[in-house]
């Protein structure tokens, strides 16, 4: 019995494809990346500037502190104080929404490296491929084989 199950193990074809390579060396994985980073450069910006007039604000409330008035300190922590909230909350929402398009972007390449996945494992009879290992052999990693095929 054991013969059998020797030479049945060694007629399956397996093949790996590492996941995290395609997302960071694939043409379509990168056009993704540089999609989103255009698309969300503006409010990026538009945040390190709010966050530059923060700073600015709180070094000067620091500065002039001991000589302001009490009402006139009050005010400006107050007015402190409501725009780092707004910093915090529009900053938040920016992670949010750039986590979400990345996201949808990142699905696409997905779908479409598993496509190729699927060519490459049926033209070249592969039994199965798995995306994630803990360990897989270079002898059977075909990742080399579906980055060539996106990237045409």
């Amino acid at each position: 019995m054991l013969p059998c199950l020797a030479a049945q193990a060694q007629e399956s074809k397996v093949g790996f494809v590492s996941t995290e390579r395609i997302f960071r060396e694939a043409a379509p994985a990168k056009a993704a990346t540089a999609k989103i980073e255009q698309e969300f450069s503006k409010r990026d910006k538009d945040l390190q500037d709010m966050a530059a007039r923060l700073k600015a604000m709180a070094d000067k409330l620091d500065k002039d502190a001991a000589v302001l008035p009490e009402s006139e300190r009050i005010r400006r922590q107050r007015e402190l104080a409501d725009m780092d909230k707004d910093f915090q909350r529009k900053q938040r929402e920016f992670r949010e929404d750039l986590n979400q398009r990345r996201n949808e972007e990142l699905a696409i390449v997905l779908e479409r490296t598993n496509k190729v996945i699927k060519q490459i494992a049926e033209s070249e009879k592969y039994d199965i491929v798995f995306q994630e290992a803990v360990y897989a052999s270079p002898r059977i990693d075909i990742t080399d084989k579906v980055l060539k095929a996106l990237n045409k």
